[in-house]
């Protein structure tokens, strides 16, 4: 890869995080331009995306792996494989947010040592455990930490009931 030019960006799965990620990417980072997004609903995420400068294409999950050097995967968990396995055959680089489902697919960070694909895998909520243990050079009495999540967005996980 040209280090001067930008990688491109594929953003799966428009929901919340999804369209929060895709936005931050059209309003400008350095190094990266927004190519293409994919939701469920093809209709919608045009929508969703048609006030935007950079114009990504819509496309199915795996068109994203075609078209992007970066997947970033916002998906509900059913939809982890459908994301996850075309972009680490084609050896990108790889952001599941939805981590947690790895648990259940460790034969995908086999396939990534094989392809030469790069999972990196976000702290997300941990970014707080980050902290205390910066912390921890000194005396820690107590900690208290508050993390939201919807409901809704753990829904399908693995381990949860």
């Amino acid at each position: 890869m040209n280090p001067a030019k930008p990688l491109t960006v594929g953003v799966g799965g428009l929901g919340a995080i999804g369209l929060a990620v895709a936005k931050a990417l059209d309003a400008g980072i350095p190094g990266l331009v927004l190519k293409a997004v994919s939701a469920r609903d093809k209709a919608s995420a045009a929508q969703r995306v048609a006030s935007f400068k950079s114009k990504p294409a819509v496309v199915d999950l795996a068109g994203l792996a075609e078209l992007c050097d970066i997947v970033v995967e916002c998906c509900p968990s059913k939809e982890f494989g459908a994301i996850m396995e075309p972009a680490i055959a084609r050896g990108r680089i790889v952001l599941p947010l939805s981590v947690g489902a790895l648990l259940e697919r460790g034969d995908l960070i086999e396939r990534a040592r094989e392809t030469g694909a790069r999972l990196i895998v976000p702290t997300g909520a941990l970014l707080g455990l980050d902290a205390v243990r910066a912390a921890a050079e000194g005396e820690i009495r107590s900690v208290k930490m508050v993390t939201r999540k919807p409901p809704g967005g753990l829904k399908g996980a693995p381990y949860l009931a």
